[in-house]
């Protein structure tokens, strides 16, 4: 096998990466600025409620909210991105998501607030926060879609979206291990997560100024085709029909993540209040580590993406001999299982080894996952027309994000007012049958035939 014909390594990817063209480099390194601050804070954001004086209920409520905020946002971010050109709504976005994680930061000083009859606990203001942290995120998301579209093969999809995922993903790696680091640095949450919150602040304000002054739009065209509401029912009407399948069971998948997305931590800190307390040996001398519950959860987020970032791309070079309907599927089992795995498996793997190893390797199952992930991107975008991926893009996620709004609020309510067993096991139920009805309806992509 000859260079050329050898699979693309991950350092060869990092190497392509920073040959791109100026504005697309400074869009990726601006999108990997703000997924690090996002992903040290937001996984945190349900114990820093519940820290502030709010209930499981609220915390399902919060997780509700982040749904609207992901089905409403991206529409009217293109409006914006026409009005303003790119390079203004890009460094608007920022500034925006810097405020949301700035007002996250001084919660807990805001109140109590008392307000005729009424008092505004500081867990509100996380709300508010919310509405401001999640702008950038919400930006670009079908643009991505269509650029890997257009510069890929059809048959190499999978691996484009892999290669992709894998530098956003590092950021989703080195946040909650950062995060968790911080953490350990005081005993009071609310005091060591402000310090996250600050790194949080402190990078949105970097990553807003370089993309700023860095960022070339001279040719870009991103949002210059939105045409309001007419065109979102147009583009509903002219969704691929082998989508709907694909649509269906991802729906009923990511409505059972969410049911339990923003309990995990609770899961780690509150039900089973599980730290780290080990002696490591390294080079012949001898450590011993104590991790709060809360530090612990991030190492776990850190352990759960070290196994996606080394699945991803294997699991896209098997997909060019399986296709892509098999391993999208296996993503949307261990996305369905995971949460009665979650919930239950410290005590069936009790026998065969401790709490804190038993969540080490549950986690370490959850980041199969994200296996999945670039085969699943790219069974959304390849049935498209090659200059309507972004619309069409953009029409999966408006339908699939508006259907799974509520899934929080009743993973919430499950979990406040009967039990977390149950959210937990209603939610692995709901997303077991969505995989169930992928493997029976899913089509596959022609290319992967």
């Amino acid at each position: 096998m000859t260079t050329d014909e050898r699979e693309p390594t991950v350092r060869d990817q990092f190497r392509q990466f920073f040959a791109l063209e100026r504005d697309v480099l400074v869009l990726s390194l601006a999108m990997f600025a703000f997924s690090l601050g996002f992903q040290m804070t937001n996984r945190y954001l349900p114990e820093y409620l519940v820290a502030l004086g709010a209930s499981g209920f609220l915390v399902g409520l919060y997780g509700t909210l982040g749904n609207v905020i992901s089905a409403v946002y991206p529409y009217p971010g293109g409006a914006i991105s026409d009005r303003l050109g790119s390079r203004y709504a890009l460094t608007l976005f920022g500034l925006v998501s810097t405020l949301g994680f700035g007002i996250w930061l001084v919660a807990p000083a805001i109140g109590p607030i008392a307000v005729g009859s009424l008092t505004l606990d500081p867990w509100l203001w996380v709300f508010v926060g919310l509405l401001f942290a999640q702008a950038w995120k919400s930006f670009g998301l079908g643009a991505t879609f269509a650029v890997v579209k257009q510069a890929t093969a059809p048959s190499k999809l999978a691996a484009g979206f892999a290669s992709t995922e894998t530098f956003r993903r590092t950021a989703f790696f080195i946040g909650p291990v950062l995060a968790a680091a911080l953490i350990g640095l005081h005993p009071d949450f609310t005091v060591s997560f402000r310090y996250v919150l600050a790194v949080g602040v402190g990078g949105g304000a970097v990553g807003t100024v370089v993309q700023h002054l860095l960022y070339d739009p001279s040719g870009d065209t991103i949002g210059d085709s939105f045409g309001g509401v007419s065109q979102v029912r147009a583009d509903l009407r002219e969704m691929p029909d082998e989508l709907r399948p694909l649509l269906i069971g991802d729906t009923l998948v990511r409505f059972a993540n969410g049911m339990v997305y923003v309990f995990f931590v609770l899961v780690v800190t509150q039900f089973y209040e599980v730290g780290f307390d080990a002696t490591l040996a390294v080079f012949g001398a001898s450590y011993a580590v104590s991790l709060s519950p809360a530090a612990f959860f991030g190492y776990l987020l850190g352990v759960e993406m070290l196994v996606a970032l080394a699945t991803m791309v294997p699991a896209a070079k098997l997909a060019e001999r399986v296709g892509l309907k098999p391993v999208v599927a296996f993503g949307f089992l261990v996305y369905g299982a995971f949460p009665v795995v979650l919930i239950y498996g410290p005590e069936v793997l009790a026998p065969a080894m401790s709490l804190q190893w038993a969540m080490v390797a549950l986690f370490a199952f959850s980041g199969l996952r994200f296996a999945g992930l670039p085969s699943h991107k790219a069974l959304i975008v390849g049935p498209a027309k090659q200059d309507a991926g972004g619309r069409v893009t953009g029409t999966y996620y408006l339908l699939r994000n508006t259907v799974v709004i509520p899934s929080a609020a009743v993973g919430g309510a499950l979990w406040e007012f009967v039990s977390p067993e149950l959210a937990f096991a209603v939610a692995a139920v709901v997303g077991v049958a969505g995989t169930a009805y992928f493997l029976a309806f899913g089509e596959e992509f022609e290319a992967y035939r």
